[in-house]
């Protein structure tokens, strides 16, 4: 796994993380426990910090990146799906986002919030906690109430299970 320190800055990512062997991790990046970062994504830490909270799986071809004085926060139990844009935003605590979204600078992400598949989330977009997006741009298509987090925390339930089947023999190098 190609993990790189930038300028001043070297990624801390708890011992309990699984980082897929094609991922890259660059600079001021922090991810917490029972994390994972899968193949081919991208964590880009070279303006700002890039903060990632425990239980949280980012999948395959998904970049990460911050902006000046724009830092990308991450909460905990964040299902980000395959070939997303996250981008100097704040995404809150158990929320789903959808395959091939795009989340732009200074934007946020309520709590237990669901963003469609292709979704756009413009820069400065607030959105509330526990809403669905869906479009280009997002717009709230409806409000859940917290019984939602049951189905958002199976994602990455899976997620962490699939993290420690490739910690295991069960993945391994034939050439």
């Amino acid at each position: 796994m190609p993990v790189y320190s930038f300028e001043n800055h070297t990624p801390k990512i708890d011992d309990s993380a699984y980082i897929a062997p094609t991922a890259t991790i660059i600079g001021n990046v922090t991810m917490g426990k029972n994390s994972s970062v899968w193949f081919n994504c991208v964590l880009r830490g070279d303006c700002d910090a890039i903060i990632i909270g425990d239980n949280t799986n980012i999948q395959d071809l998904t970049m990460c990146h911050e902006d000046y004085e724009r830092p990308l926060n991450i909460g905990n139990g964040v299902t980000i799906g395959h070939k997303c844009v996250i981008h100097g935003c704040d995404i809150e605590d158990e929320c789903l986002i959808g395959m091939g979204s795009v989340v732009m600078n200074g934007a946020r992400i309520g709590k237990g919030s669901i963003i469609a598949a292709g979704s756009v989330i413009l820069e400065n977009t607030i959105i509330p906690p526990f809403s669905l997006v869906a479009g280009v741009p997002g717009k709230i298509k409806r409000q859940f109430d917290e019984s939602v987090l049951e189905l958002i925390k199976l994602p990455a339930d899976n997620y962490l299970q699939r993290a420690m089947d490739y910690c295991s023999d069960k993945f391994r190098a034939i050439n």
